[in-house]
């Protein structure tokens, strides 16, 4: 039941390794069919179907396993966006020591003088 759960809450993962296997299955098969011939008019339907094939799968399945990567980064920074809106420090959960309104205290260093304009 777990297995299902899981599966059903991360399908573009499981999408994406089912794509990686058939695309490997492809290459795999597509090879064998090649390597027992030396005429390229009988290769090329290997070729077509195996390598082709194989590469369109992969390639879905890179792109699924992105996406769900994105998908993991946009939710992580939603809840950390959601902490600071809230007042919430991020690392422990407690409430912040300032104000959300409150301007921090910046220290205010003096400018280098050769910093200030131009050389002449």
């Amino acid at each position: 039941m777990e297995f299902l759960k899981l599966l059903r809450s991360q399908w573009d993962r499981a999408a994406a390794a089912a794509l990686t296997v058939g695309g490997l299955l492809a290459l795999v098969l597509g090879w064998l069919g090649i390597s027992g011939t030396t005429e390229p008019a009988r290769q090329l339907p290997y070729i077509v179907s195996g390598a082709v094939g194989s590469i369109f799968a992969l390639g879905c399945a890179a792109t699924l396993w992105l996406s769900a990567d994105l998908r993991d980064t946009w939710r992580k920074l939603q809840e950390v966006s959601s902490a600071i809106r809230s007042g919430l420090d991020v690392r422990d959960g407690s409430s912040a020591s300032q104000p959300a309104h409150a301007d921090p205290v910046v220290e205010r260093r003096p400018v280098p003088s050769s910093a200030t304009g131009p050389r002449r």
